[in-house]
């Protein structure tokens, strides 16, 4: 893969018309669906606090017909010994209700909690987003991570404190309108406490920005976490290997009870990413030992 990140944002048409066919082309109601099993106890977790999981874009390429296969995603998921999820689109459809009801089914098999779902565009429409956060409220989601329209935020107000599912926006490396702290902070202010930052570290350090400074400047309001790392604003690396200091980053999360999925997310090696995911554990295991014994 090159350097150049690959973009993971569905389109808004995509994401509309899969938003009135969930809800309205099978006319069931909608109701919360409860997709999980208890984690491993505390005492047994290498990862407390957190919910360890992962942001299963990691997992696209594990495919079949060409497709990425939720099934052989959710066995990776299982042989790495995680039970949260952050979903990618292609895994968890909005435009297919019998998918999405094999989809619930398959994730509660595996023992899957999905916390979160992304990313996802929000945009002037605001019947259109409401039918996303439909979606996201029928699958008891705690959070989206999102790319809203600055001319959404208003509507947005109104309805994270109507679904009570969090809003994250997501920064997307150089270029994207929401790539700096202070850009995501100066939009997110005077709003909803509920609309923050999903913390992509690995595309704050492409855009030069510290993620430590990113954990510090939205504490309380961190919705969502891609744990990610880049070596010299240029390339993605397993965790460890880059610039990103893992240590410090924690410890904010930490000390501000960060309650949601600390997603891994891993870019590179996309045909066959598992073990590298694995050293992306093992390095997170080893350094949350060391934040809570701090």
């Amino acid at each position: 893969m090159s350097s150049t990140p690959t973009q993971h944002f569905w389109n808004r048409r995509e994401i509309l018309a899969a938003g009135g066919l969930v809800l309205a082309g099978a006319g069931m109601p909608i109701r919360s669906a409860t997709i999980c099993r208890p984690a491993a106890p505390d005492s047994q977790d290498p990862y407390r606090p957190f919910k360890m999981g992962v942001q299963s874009f990691s997992l696209r390429g594990l495919k079949s017909d060409g497709r990425s296969d939720l099934g052989k995603a959710l066995a990776a998921t299982a042989g790495l010994g995680l039970h949260y999820w952050e979903s990618y689109p292609a895994h968890v459809p909005m435009n297919d209700q019998l998918k999405l009801e094999e989809a619930k089914r398959a994730l509660a098999k595996a023992g899957v909690t999905l916390a979160g779902y992304g990313v996802v565009p929000l945009g002037k429409d605001a019947d259109a987003d409401r039918r996303v956060f439909e979606f996201a409220k029928s699958l008891g989601l705690e959070y989206i991570s999102a790319d809203p329209d600055p001319a959404a935020f208003n509507a947005i107000d109104i309805l994270v404190e109507e679904f009570g599912v969090a809003v994250g926006i997501h920064n997307h490396g150089p270029g994207h309108r929401y790539a700096k702290i202070s850009t995501i902070s100066a939009a997110i202010k005077d709003h909803n406490p509920k609309i923050g930052c999903c913390i992509d570290t690995g595309h704050f350090l492409r855009s030069r920005e510290d993620p430590v400074d990113a954990a510090e400047a939205f504490a309380g309001r961190t919705y969502g976490v891609h744990l990610k790392d880049v070596k010299d604003a240029t390339k993605f690396t397993v965790l460890g290997k880059g610039d990103l200091r893992t240590i410090d980053f924690l410890k904010i999360l930490a000390a501000n009870k960060y309650k949601y999925c600390l997603a891994i997310e891993y870019e590179e090696n996309e045909d066959d990413p598992v073990a590298d995911i694995k050293a992306c554990l093992d390095e997170a295991a080893r350094v949350i030992g060391q934040v809570r014994n701090v």
